[in-house]
């Protein structure tokens, strides 16, 4: 059963963030996605395309392989950065033909903050008017509204921030994306079941699933990153405070404790583990 079938039959379902490697060598990646236990508990894999505009190997391509030599179902990012318009219809089309059809459609980060400064940012379109493009090839159409004489069959994934620091604006262009096509939701990391349970509240007019991120702190100094760098990420003082002097170990019952908490909202359809390149995070989190 597919990732498709599963959310339309609420099944709770796991999904993983994984990024790419900057190198040919794919052993490592396929032993990991392969494993017995593994399979048991994460339903697909996210496939990152160049997070960070750092360079990795092209998310269709690790999807293709992990799908043919794994049997492991993914979700390919694919961002708005890299690639124009003709561009980012070609590797549609190309994604459709490999069997690839879980995506999840992003702006992407901006070359200068990357290990290539020097790259240009496309830009053609942004995150809604991907989707958009993206549910025209469903229907049989290019960009230009010309008959392609067949359709693909991509499960559109759009990613949301519940802690946003503007929660209206960004329920707003999640709700747009809705309108133009989207399936499913994927969202940032969740440290505040509170402010999980407001958008939750603020969301309960759109009916397609969503995916709760999770990412285990692995120390303070993590928790004060993600605080300044990262804007609309919130870790409560709280769990600040409960992070002083502790490790991983730590970050693991916290999120151990943030997914049964999660798991009580009728409205969630899953989670998204952000497992930060340590696939052995998740077995620590569901054993």
């Amino acid at each position: 059963m597919n990732l498709r079938k599963k959310l339309a039959l609420k099944k709770f379902i796991v999904t993983m963030e994984l990024d790419p490697p900057k190198k040919l060598n794919l052993d490592e990646i396929l032993k990991d996605v392969s494993n017995d236990r593994f399979k048991k508990i994460v339903d697909a894999v996210n496939v990152t395309d160049c997070p960070m505009a750092r360079l990795r190997m092209s998310p269709i391509a690790l999807s293709h392989i992990i799908q043919e030599k794994v049997g492991m179902e993914t979700i390919f990012h694919i961002t708005c950065r890299d690639r124009n318009l003709l561009g980012m219809q070609a590797e549609l089309l190309g994604a459709s033909m490999l069997g690839v059809e879980n995506i999840l459609a992003l702006t992407g980060d901006p070359p200068d903050m990357g290990d290539h400064p020097m790259a240009t940012g496309v830009y053609d379109l942004n995150s809604t008017e991907l989707v958009k493009m993206v549910n025209n090839l469903n229907h049989g159409f290019d960009y230009t509204e010309e008959d392609l004489h067949s359709q693909t069959n991509f499960f559109i994934g759009v990613a949301v921030n519940p802690t946003a620091q503007n929660l209206e604006k960004e329920i707003i262009k999640m709700k747009e994306k809705v309108a133009l096509g989207a399936n499913f939701i994927q969202t940032q990391p969740i440290f505040d079941i509170e402010r999980l349970d407001n958008f939750l509240k603020l969301t309960s007019d759109i009916h397609i699933p969503k995916i709760i991120g999770v990412m285990p702190l692995k120390s303070h100094k993590m928790v004060e990153y993600l605080n300044q760098h990262l804007p609309g990420i919130v870790v409560p003082l709280h769990l600040k405070e409960r992070m002083q002097g502790k490790t991983v170990n730590e970050g693991v019952k916290i999120a151990r404790e943030l997914i049964g908490e999660i798991k009580r909202f009728k409205e969630v359809s899953g989670i998204h583990i952000f497992p930060l390149r340590d696939t052995n995070l998740v077995y620590r989190l569901f054993d």
